[in-house]
């Protein structure tokens, strides 16, 4: 019977496996690892969707969504090596971040510093230091997401300044973006940095800037306005109420991401919400 199950199930994995996930089904894994692949969904329940372990929630016609997304998952892992004691306890990271059974954190969304179409019902928030090299990669790649890639129409970024003392140079990158955004050019400011991350030098900024149409008399002027340092503090201090204490911290409806941060797990649990909202 068990092997019936899996067998259903794992005929419908390779058949309805999101795309986005980039990783073949668990029918598609070499032998050694099938193994793994049969213990962890025969052991494992995904938090959602089905209250059987995934291999009877698999065997169900048609499976619901979020099971073959969660499937799609172990199978990631299975096939990156993990064991099935670190699987579960990645897919229960990943419930705290989508089922948001806490008390949702308030955040500022200053639709200045949004990319995406302002309608999307996914509102992804992050807290993000200027000289983070962590923030140089997610910001961007999270960017294009919303912009031009998967989650465009699905989800909506906020970017919150945070400043990170112990990153040279945190604040005079964080007063640049402020400025841009009182400018209006948030976002070319905030990738333009970010691409020129192994080269800043605040001695740069309001020559980068103007590289981007920004006036730059105009932009020395915010630089040095005390309007604008209050509001890099207000941003940083709202992220300290929020407990966030590195970077880059992300909320997904107000609900701390404590999954993977790798840009592709981001992308799918984002798309997860969007098929929720629907």
């Amino acid at each position: 019977m068990r092997s019936g199950l899996l067998l259903v199930g794992l005929a419908w994995l390779a058949l309805a496996a999101p795309a986005r996930a980039g990783a073949p089904a668990c029918d598609a894994l070499p032998p050694e690892l099938r193994a793994r692949a049969v213990e962890a969904l025969d052991r494992l329940h995904p938090y959602d969707g089905c209250d059987q372990t995934f291999t009877r929630c698999l065997a169900e016609t048609p499976p619901a969504p979020v099971v073959l997304r969660l499937a799609a998952e172990v199978c990631r892992r299975v096939q990156a090596g993990q064991d099935v004691k670190s699987i579960e306890h990645a897919l229960g990271k990943r419930a705290r971040s989508v089922l948001g059974l806490g008390k949702k954190a308030s955040i500022t969304l200053d639709e200045a510093c949004r990319a995406g179409e302002p309608g999307a019902p996914v509102v992804i928030a992050v807290y993000a230091c200027a000289r983070c090299p962590f923030c140089a990669v997610l910001v961007p790649a999270l960017h294009r997401a919303v912009t031009v890639g998967p989650l465009q129409g699905k989800a909506r970024l906020y970017y919150r300044p945070f400043p990170i003392k112990d990153h040279p140079f945190s604040a005079e990158g964080g007063l640049a973006m402020v400025a841009a955004a009182r400018l209006g050019q948030f976002w070319p400011e905030v990738l333009d940095i970010y691409a020129r991350f192994a080269e800043f030098s605040p001695d740069r900024l309001a020559g980068w800037a103007a590289g981007l149409g920004l006036p730059r008399g105009e932009f020395e002027a915010l630089l040095a306005d005390p309007a604008t340092r209050a509001a890099l503090v207000a941003s940083k201090q709202e992220g300290v109420r929020n407990k966030v204490k590195v970077t880059p911290t992300l909320f997904l409806d107000g609900v701390e991401y404590v999954h993977e941060l790798k840009v592709e797990a981001v992308i799918d649990v984002v798309e997860e919400l969007f098929e929720r909202a629907r």
